[in-house]
């Protein structure tokens, strides 16, 4: 395994020297019987206006955050709100990192780590599956504004200069704007928004929060597995080994389970229909 001394941050990179270019028109040549004009001394910047920009540009902080356990009718949904410096996101390329649904679990595990040594700073959401239940009971909101809400309370809690996400909605300025009235009045007045389909695929501070989201995520289903001694898959209704366990045991383990999902209320249903078909 690689470790974290073997990445380079921007400022080990060699520098490009500039070639100077002089260019020349005919009326600034000289003749000759008139002697080549002297240069002027060039004006060098002071070392503290370079050092003062750079501390700038460092303090410059992008927010990527992206979301695993959207869709499972198990177990949590679990958001990821990371911050980086730029050269940072400069290391994230360095690490190779990429979109989640790209990477073997073996690889996620391993860049996991890695960007926790890297991360300026972070914040992360569990929501589980009784609160997912409780709010989807008002008919208000739905699943979309639950992420919305999730997503601007960490956006406010790491006060970056620009978020990225990845938006879960197919209406990217309904769901911006929603985002935007949760913002608090100071943020929403410094931060760019950055609202994307598959930003994790294009956008690294979003790829590494889609990485620690599922790593989360996974370590979660694990120990849900470990806690009540049985093999439920990865919580999808259309894996077959979470299809198996939802239909031998839906009613053993119902705090693991999301009941507003149509799977759990099918299931549901055929139990009362077979209840009445008893009398």
């Amino acid at each position: 395994m690689a470790s974290s001394k073997n990445i380079p941050s921007t400022s080990e990179l060699p520098k490009k020297e500039k070639i100077p270019v002089t260019k020349k028109s005919p009326s600034s040549s000289p003749t000759p019987s008139s002697p080549s004009p002297s240069p002027s001394p060039k004006k060098k910047k002071s070392t503290a206006s370079l050092h003062r920009t750079a501390v700038i540009s460092q303090n410059f902080i992008t927010v990527g955050i992206d979301e695993a356990g959207r869709g499972p009718i198990l177990g949590p949904l679990v958001t990821a709100a990371l911050a980086f410096t730029p050269d940072q996101i400069k290391q994230l390329e360095w690490l190779g990192v990429k979109d989640s649904k790209k990477l073997s679990r073996d690889t996620r595990d391993e860049l996991f780590e890695r960007i926790r040594e890297v991360t300026h700073d972070f914040r992360i959401e569990f929501i589980e599956p009784d609160a997912i239940d409780s709010t989807l009971r008002d008919p208000a909101t739905n699943l979309n504004w639950l992420e919305a809400d999730t997503q601007a309370r960490l956006t406010c809690e790491l006060d970056p200069d620009i978020v990225i996400i990845d938006c879960p909605s197919p209406n990217i300025p309904a769901y911006t704007e929603y985002f935007k009235k949760r913002l608090s009045t100071g943020v929403k007045k410094k931060v760019k928004i950055i609202m994307e389909h598959k930003a994790d695929a294009n956008h690294l501070p979003v790829a590494a929060a889609s990485i620690v989201a599922k790593v989360l995520r996974d370590k979660a289903m694990d120990s849900i597995c470990n806690d009540i001694g049985k093999d439920v898959g990865s919580g999808y209704p259309s894996d077959p080994v979470t299809k198996k366990f939802i239909a031998e045991h839906y009613q053993d383990y119902p705090e693991i389970f999301r009941k507003s999902w149509s799977t759990y209320k099918a299931l549901e249903e055929k139990k009362k229909q077979k209840t009445l078909g008893e009398f």
